[in-house]
């Protein structure tokens, strides 16, 4: 028996829209009942299940530890792959608690990597405090060029995963990627062992991280506050 495993938004909705027999596995996948991948979280239905890495429901939570740890962010620009409807959901929920912490967002969705000096040259002008991106394979794929301008911008740079504060950005709050995969492995094997995809509940990540880069913080010059200990 072949099983897919798919670890994001855009390549499930791509594998549901291919096959509704092969099994599926999904990874990384934002919110997958409100993208329509599957019916509910406890009984997914169809041929696809397996994990949502949380991400729309912890959109918020990231805005309290950005303001816990570096309170000076007032104006925070949001760089984000607009073909991805996963992450459409993260900075939705983002934007709408955005005032609760006191925070101005400056919004960028990009297609394709010609888009990012574009839109590099709009969040120069507008003057921000900082950079989240929501790392996605897009995202990941020119990392090197995000974290580069940034870095020359003097802007300190927030994630959802730990790749890019590892990599240079200064701070990643959200699930931790390998366990996700092992926890993926542990739902392909019970399927080839004859399990259905549909009677097998999709899960949430039970740990998330906080990681800090001090090397980058150093380099910026910023002193991070220590957190209250009800960021988990």
């Amino acid at each position: 028996m072949d099983v897919i495993v798919s670890v994001n938004t855009t390549a499930s909705l791509a594998a549901k829209r291919a096959t509704r027999t092969t099994p599926i596995v999904i990874a990384r996948a934002s919110d997958p009942v409100r993208t329509g991948l599957v019916a509910s979280f406890a009984r997914p239905g169809g041929n696809i299940t397996g994990l949502s890495n949380f991400s729309d429901e912890l959109s918020g939570k990231r805005l309290e530890v950005i303001r816990e740890l570096l309170p000076s962010v007032s104006r925070l620009a949001v760089l984000w792959n607009a073909d991805n409807p996963g992450i459409g959901l993260s900075v939705g929920e983002m934007d709408r608690g955005s005032s609760k912490f006191g925070v101005h967002l400056h919004v960028h969705g990009v297609k394709s990597a010609d888009e990012l000096h574009s839109a590099f040259r709009a969040i120069t002008r507008e003057r921000v405090n900082a950079l989240f991106v929501f790392d996605d394979v897009l995202m990941t794929t020119h990392k090197r060029s995000i974290l580069d301008w940034a870095g020359e911008a003097r802007l300190p740079v927030f994630s959802h995963y730990a790749e890019l504060a590892e990599a240079g950005g200064l701070i990643a709050y959200g699930p931790n990627i390998p366990e996700i995969y092992r926890r993926a492995a542990v739902y392909v094997d019970k399927i080839l062992k004859g399990a259905k995809p549909s009677d097998l509940p999709v899960e949430q990540p039970e740990k998330l991280e906080l990681v800090i880069n001090l090397k980058t913080a150093k380099a910026l010059g910023l002193t991070i506050r220590s957190c209250s200990g009800q960021i988990r």
